[in-house]
């Protein structure tokens, strides 16, 4: 078996590579590298010991002693090279206990075998045969070999189903490559360059996974900083963006209507009633401009009682709406507050054609005020004091 010497290599280089691959990785956590150096560095002893079996066995210059060592070290850790994958899962669940209850009862069967013919036996020409109970070894290695594929199903159901199509394609292509070598006999040796190729697989994959992964974190993020926390509206960040791309539009669209929208008399409130009934009054106020605009356009929370809201609206529609919220606010009766009143000015695009977004935005604010100074006069309240 000449070409088993350079697939042992070739099998060592790419545990190397992937060991660099995983000191250089970002996105893996400290205890996720340490995981995925052992299971690397068990896989490649394991494969030392088999080739160090395969040269060893047959030749007389040897002590016999030292083959039955080697075969000690290629038996216990050939199962473990098998269990090592299951590290790179971090699972906790019962099949990594019984992986780890039946790779401790292999390694005391083998220490145990050590000093008699059980597992083997060397003949005259330093040839080792198979002892009485080498099937009980082929036992526990089958038993690995069946949880580690029932930890592959039961972690790939963390995953997305895309995901769980390639890690289990890595899990048929490794399985594959043990089953030829045990079924050709001793002069194919293809389970640890399978192996190799496998846990390459597994850090493309873990590593795809783990992007995925950061990119929903991020994305989660986003939405996060896009939504007002406590009226659930977009937020002051997500209505910069709106604006930003507005003013990147060579001009606005013709039917862009922005209303500006205030609470009136929320300081009074707070005074009078508690910020947590001033928090009723924003929350209210928000539900019921979301219920008016919703379906036209996009309503943001700019400040503590200040909405905008983008729209997309013909003229006849305008006053509509304007009506529909204040019939809706006049209507409202809070738990905490007592009443609600909303100050509400609008700008049309049509009207302003070479107006930049900031500038409607200061027209409708300007409306704003004007129907707030409107509802101070007719209350006759001071304006100062709410």
């Amino acid at each position: 078996m000449k070409y088993y010497t350079p697939l042992i290599i070739i099998v060592w280089l790419t545990l190397i590579i992937l060991g660099v691959l995983v000191y250089e990785n970002d996105r893996f956590s400290k205890e996720k590298k340490t995981l995925l150096y052992i299971t690397y560095g068990l896989v490649a002893a394991a494969a030392l010991f088999e080739w160090l079996g395969v040269q060893l066995n047959g030749n007389t210059s040897i002590s016999p002693w030292l083959l039955r060592i080697v075969k000690l070290f290629d038996y216990m850790l050939t199962p473990l090279a098998g269990g090592a994958i299951i590290l790179q899962f971090q699972s906790k669940g019962i099949i990594k206990k019984l992986i780890f209850a039946v790779l401790c009862i292999n390694i005391v069967f083998q220490l145990v075998s050590l000093f008699g013919n059980w597992m083997i036996y060397i003949d005259e020409a330093n040839v080792y045969q198979h002892g009485k109970l080498y099937y009980a070894y082929i036992a526990f290695y089958l038993i690995i070999v069946v949880l580690v594929i029932l930890e592959f199903a039961v972690h790939g159901k963390n995953y997305r189903k895309q995901n769980r199509f390639s890690l289990y394609s890595i899990l048929i292509f490794t399985v594959t490559g043990i089953a030829l070598q045990e079924a050709l006999g001793p002069t194919v040796r293809t389970a640890y360059i399978s192996l190799a190729i496998a846990l390459a697989l597994l850090f493309i994959h873990n590593s795809e996974y783990a992007q995925q992964a950061s990119d929903d974190q991020i994305q989660e993020q986003m939405i996060k900083i896009s939504v007002d926390p406590l009226t659930g509206l977009l937020s002051r960040h997500a209505y910069s963006e709106k604006i930003q791309k507005l003013d990147s539009l060579e001009s606005l669209p013709k039917n862009l209507v922005v209303f500006s929208i205030d609470i009136n008399g929320l300081k009074s409130t707070n005074d009078n009633y508690g910020h947590s009934a001033g928090d009723e009054l924003i929350c209210s106020a928000s539900n019921l401009i979301k219920s008016v605009f919703e379906d036209y356009g996009d309503c943001f929370r700019t400040g503590g009682d200040e909405f905008i809201v983008f729209t997309n609206l013909e003229h006849e529609k305008i006053d509509g709406l304007v009506n529909e919220l204040q019939e809706r606010t006049n209507k409202w009766h809070g738990k905490e507050a007592p009443d609600l009143s909303l100050s509400v000015g609008y700008a049309e695009a049509s009207s302003h054609p070479e107006a930049k977004p900031e500038k409607l935005i200061a027209v409708a604010d300007r409306e704003m005020y004007k129907a707030k100074a409107e509802y101070y006069q007719n209350t006759g309240t001071d304006r100062r004091k709410n």
